[in-house]
């Protein structure tokens, strides 16, 4: 199967349009249908509900949407593998969870590529689920999540403790107060449990947020209070921008490395993955 028609496919999917999916890959429209009706014709369904004004996935194309994004990452990961190979660079594919990125990964990507240069690293950021996905189809080598999976085939190693506590930009703010115009940031479902027990007669919060780093731009900007990493928002509590809610307790996380027990890569993975002790 030709690659490039599951990259028409994905793309078809994107737009919801032939001729702009045409105009992205720098190919003709019926270059483009063209590639869709082989495809159907191939695998004996109909993929692409066409409708005049709105073309989206049968349940068919749906489950082949799937498979045809795994298929390029692996393709894409293949034919570097392929090219280093003749330069002699390893490879390390690495996922992580948005909001380990903003507070920790970030820092530890810079430490490994400048201890390491001839290392080729892929860097990715995702849900929790998607990582795991990804992983245990074999496009990410190892990933960085709050919530490991208890699977046997996998090992876990913590590699990180992180300390959210409660800021505000209004000063000498009690608790009670700050949940009055709250934002809930979304550090996984175990701070979600933990918040409700400290919290459990709290308003319903003002905002919900999926990352850190956006719930920090949208308080300096509109006001307000969450959890954040303490690492994050020292900075800003030592020039007076934060306030620290004092009868706030601290919620503790901790990140985890997860890998295969049987990869290729073990040793490497197990190498870089100890440039986090180096914080």
């Amino acid at each position: 199967m030709d690659i490039e028609t599951f990259r028409t496919l994905l793309e078809v999917n994107r737009t919801r349009h032939f001729g702009k999916a045409a105009e992205e890959l720098f190919i003709t429209q019926s270059a483009v249908s063209a590639r869709i009706k082989k495809l159907e014709e191939n695998l004996g369904v109909t993929l692409l509900d066409r409708q005049r004004r709105d073309i989206h996935p049968t349940p068919e194309g749906r489950r082949l949407l799937r498979h045809a994004e795994h298929m390029l990452a692996l393709w894409r990961k293949a034919r570097q593998d392929v090219a280093l190979a003749e330069q002699a660079q390893a490879q390390l594919a690495v996922g992580g969870v948005v909001s380990l990125w903003d507070v920790r990964l970030q820092g530890w990507s810079h430490r490994v590529h400048n201890a390491h240069p001839e290392l080729a690293l892929i860097l990715e950021a995702y849900g929790h689920d998607r990582l795991m996905r990804r992983m245990i189809d074999g496009v990410l080598d190892v990933v960085f999540v709050y919530e490991p999976p208890q699977l046997e085939e996998f090992m876990i190693d913590q590699i990180a403790n992180i300390s959210l506590i409660m800021v505000s930009t209004v000063s000498n703010q009690s608790a009670q107060d700050a949940l009055t115009d709250y934002i809930m940031v979304d550090w996984g479902n175990i701070h979600a449990l933990q918040h409700a027990r400290h919290f459990p007669d709290a308003p319903a919060p003002a905002q919900r947020i999926s990352q850190g780093a956006i719930a920090l731009n949208f308080m300096l900007a509109c006001g307000g209070a969450a959890y954040l990493a303490e690492q994050t928002v020292a900075p800003l509590l030592a020039s007076g921008r934060l306030y620290r809610v004092q009868d706030a307790p601290v919620i503790e996380r901790s990140a985890f490395a997860v890998y295969p027990r049987r990869s290729a890569r073990l040793d490497l993975i197990k190498q870089v993955i100890d440039y986090f002790d180096s914080e």
